[in-house]
């Protein structure tokens, strides 16, 4: 995974680096497209790792993970959103620590992008083709799981 040293490293929820459980909260943030109304998927690009993911990010201390996710999004995509549907977290292990992400689904409400320190481009795209262009795994099973949920709604 290319994220480890950003996983690792700081303050995580009240844990000092290299103790305790990583804990991360984020969203699978869509629209309905200007053009035509269908879905359209965030990502957003790293350039620290060069990767495309879903906008997410470690919790601060005692923060709720919900609060933080929608934290996260309106930092790293300028967006406000309005959360729904949770979604499965991810668990996994990053540099012998183990690391749980919270995530919702979210529809972005208002907002612009601007470049920032973490996130040099957000792009929208259709599913499929979200799908494709994300960088793990892990990530394309939170897009199916947020599909199948908004599709059973």
């Amino acid at each position: 995974m290319t994220d480890v040293a950003d996983n690792i490293a700081g303050d995580i929820a009240g844990n000092t680096a290299g103790k305790g459980p990583i804990r991360a909260a984020g969203c699978v943030l869509w629209r309905s497209s200007p053009r035509d109304g269908t879905v359209e998927i965030a990502l957003v690009h790293r350039p620290k790792y060069d990767d495309w993911s879903h906008p997410k990010g470690k919790l601060k201390r005692g923060e709720q993970p919900l609060a933080g996710a929608v934290r996260e999004v309106a930092e790293e995509t300028g967006y406000a959103c309005s959360p729904g549907v949770r979604l499965p977290s991810l668990r996994y292990e990053v540099g012998g620590r183990d690391k749980t992400v919270s995530y919702w689904e979210a529809e972005a409400t208002s907002g612009t992008f601007q470049p920032n320190n973490e996130v040099d481009h957000l792009i929208w795209l259709p599913p499929p083709m979200a799908r494709r262009r994300l960088s793990y795994a892990h990530d394309r099973e939170v897009l199916d799981a947020m599909l199948s949920a908004v599709h059973a709604a």
